[in-house]
């Protein structure tokens, strides 16, 4: 089972590498986020660092949602989606794979930028340390999402303009406690509560993903 599931997350990676672009462009698309805003809204410093927390979490959750339609579209178009089902690995385990697979192409490019994006949105030093835990802790909690999203969305025909659609609103709680985990405020220590919440969520999407998306998968493809 190990095997199987180690085989269908390399695959995937380099399935992803070989085709190329993909985590450049999301990258450069988080990072392109960071430099218009600060075009649209002026220049002032204080402004930009008080907003910097919430265009943080905007251009990840975009970020994410471009890649949503490689997740399972390609294989469920060549037969290979099928061929896993039959698979003894279970089709909640494959699903997992290509979900990690998923969040290692698509966040840790987003992680890499942030020192970029903090630099045009003027955070301070601590802002933008808490901006990168929050983006590690939160990212496989929207992936996840995402991935439900594809799931649902796999035997319809341009299904990606539908997904997003069908996860914002599940991705708000992720984006209020994201943004909350980096702001601070007078009083208690709001943004260690933000992020303990944060990290529930995130796993909470996690650990139920795999079923649902299988769920889905099998309904969608019967």
């Amino acid at each position: 089972m190990m095997s199987a599931f180690t085989a269908i997350l390399l695959r995937d990676l380099k399935l992803a590498l070989r085709t190329g672009g993909d985590w450049l462009t999301l990258a450069l698309f988080f990072v392109m986020v960071g430099i218009v805003v600060p075009f649209a809204i002026g220049p002032d410093r204080e402004l930009l660092s008080r907003l910097a927390p919430g265009i943080v979490w905007i251009a990840a959750f975009l970020s994410v949602l471009l890649g949503l339609d490689r997740l399972f579209r390609a294989d469920h178009e060549d037969g290979t989606l099928l061929l896993l089902r039959l698979s003894d690995l279970p089709l909640a385990g494959v699903v997992l794979a290509k979900l990690i697979a998923h969040w290692l192409l698509t966040a840790l490019p987003l992680l890499a930028a942030t020192p970029l994006l903090a630099v045009m949105l003027s955070m301070d030093p601590p802002a933008f340390l808490r901006a990168v835990v929050s983006l590690l802790v939160g990212t496989p909690g929207l992936v996840a999402l995402g991935t439900v999203g594809a799931a649902v969305t796999v035997t319809i025909r341009r299904g990606g303009l539908i997904a997003p659609v069908l996860i914002l609103p599940l991705a708000i709680p992720l984006l209020i406690f994201g943004v909350g985990a980096i702001t601070t405020g007078p009083g208690p220590d709001q943004s260690g509560t933000a992020l303990l919440l944060l990290a529930a969520i995130s796993l909470i999407a996690v650990a139920v993903t795999p079923f649902a998306a299988a769920l889905a998968i099998t309904s969608a493809e019967d």
